[in-house]
């Protein structure tokens, strides 16, 4: 009975908490692009819905909380797609960030995932008909979860991975584990995961690592050539700065004077102008934005000065997974925040990665330090003397790539279970 009323009490907090949310994103949107994008692209959500999708046709539903996450189960829906090119998949985003830069992705119909109620449980799923849901990592929703296993759907987790601390391994969380409870299979990162997992009565669960390093890999063999990039740092070493934010920036700043031989890239997380104007006004040498120097690019008189800059600003989303082609070494951003960015892009290519000191609850970061192809750093004085120590170590960067290389394989595990499940 006391579980019974602790279940209802924590779904009525759950219910009140989505609607809160919703509310809160409601006013921010009057004046946050971001959360305007979230509002406005949920409003004619079935309408899309029904101009593209037959619910009477078989689905495969992906759904990724973002788009670190799509490329993280990238793999996996291509592979499936190749296997068995005539099924037809639909995609669909909780964040603008993930369906803003995939929603003409060509193998899937891309949508906003609806709010997670009850009715748009029912009336999502019918509209779709997917024969099997797949969800990359994380994002546990409670009514979508229901709907799909009162309806026998298969529902797999791919890539997850589970911390002590979340609520589902909590005495409060019973409600959390009935989520859990719908989900048909679990294909975890790693065996803490694993143990959390069975610890609450969950043994359908296996671990098989992370399906990133198969996305990373394959980017790495055949990158996108960048002539403009090319053109920019000519012969020079070159420092590719990832994802970085205002923190990263400042302490940044003090490397390009120091070594004046080096090409600097710097690929912001976030490119409005703002942004892209405090970064400029914080290096004191010479810099060019991506969008400026391409068009410099066709006049001659302005070519010399461009190829001449020190620092390329990248002021476009996308660019970044190429980028690191051109790189001896490279800073990943986030880790003065609430936690560094994509470390495998990097290391794929062999370069060495340097990050803030919140890592810890990415396990590819702490693996990186351990075999000495990666440095923590909350000073300046610790990052000139990790990329000092970087630039002049071959054997870190072949250390970055054989980890890489050893550790992917996570897909194909993953689509021989699931279809194996699905024949049977």
């Amino acid at each position: 009975m006391a579980r019974r009323y602790e279940i209802t009490l924590m779904l009525l907090l759950y219910i009140i908490g989505i609607r809160l949310y919703t509310l809160l994103i409601r006013i921010f949107s009057l004046f946050n692009p971001k959360a305007k994008l979230f509002i406005n692209g949920r409003k004619n959500v079935y309408t899309q819905i029904a101009q593209k999708i037959n619910p009477s046709e078989k689905h495969i539903w992906f759904h990724f909380a973002s788009l670190g996450e799509f490329e993280q189960g990238r793999p996996v829906l291509e592979k499936l797609k190749a296997l068995y090119p005539a099924k037809k998949i639909v995609v669909t985003f909780f964040s603008p960030s993930g369906y803003e830069i995939r929603k003409n992705y060509a193998l899937a119909d891309v949508f906003y995932l609806p709010i997670d109620t009850p009715a748009n449980a029912k009336r999502f799923i019918a509209s779709i008909n997917p024969e099997m849901a797949i969800f990359t990592k994380y994002e546990f929703w409670h009514f979508y979860f229901k709907e799909l296993k009162d309806r026998g759907i298969p529902l797999y987790v791919i890539s997850g991975i589970f911390r002590e601390s979340q609520a589902f391994f909590k005495w409060y969380g019973s409600f959390y584990r009935n989520i859990l409870k719908s989900v048909t299979y679990f294909f975890v990162q790693n065996e803490e995961s694993k143990n959390l997992l069975k610890s609450i009565g969950l043994n359908n669960v296996t671990i098989n690592g992370d399906t990133r390093f198969d996305r990373v890999y394959e980017n790495a063999q055949s990158p996108k050539q960048l002539v403009l990039i090319e053109s920019f740092i000519g012969n020079s070493p070159t420092f590719v700065c990832g994802s970085t934010w205002p923190e990263d920036e400042k302490i940044l700043s003090a490397l390009p004077e120091k070594y004046p031989n080096w090409k600097f890239i710097i690929a912001p997380h976030e490119i409005h102008e703002s942004h892209i104007e405090s970064i400029e006004k914080q290096f004191s040498v010479g810099s060019a934005r991506f969008s400026v120097f391409s068009t410099q690019l066709t006049d001659e008189s302005s070519q010399i000065s461009a190829l001449k800059s020190q620092i390329l600003i990248i002021d476009n989303i996308g660019m970044l997974s190429s980028l690191y082609q051109y790189g001896n070494v490279a800073y990943i951003g986030g880790g003065f925040g609430t936690g560094i960015h994509n470390t495998l892009e990097a290391a794929a290519f062999g370069l060495p990665v340097i990050f803030g000191p919140k890592y810890d609850k990415f396990q590819e970061a702490k693996d990186l330090i351990a075999i000495g192809a990666a440095k923590s750093i909350s000073t300046i004085e610790e990052l000139i003397d990790a990329f000092e120590g970087f630039a002049k170590n071959e054997d870190a960067a072949k250390q970055a790539k054989r980890y890489v290389t050893d550790k992917k394989g996570a897909t194909d595990q993953i689509i021989s279970m699931i279809t194996k499940s699905d024949r049977s």
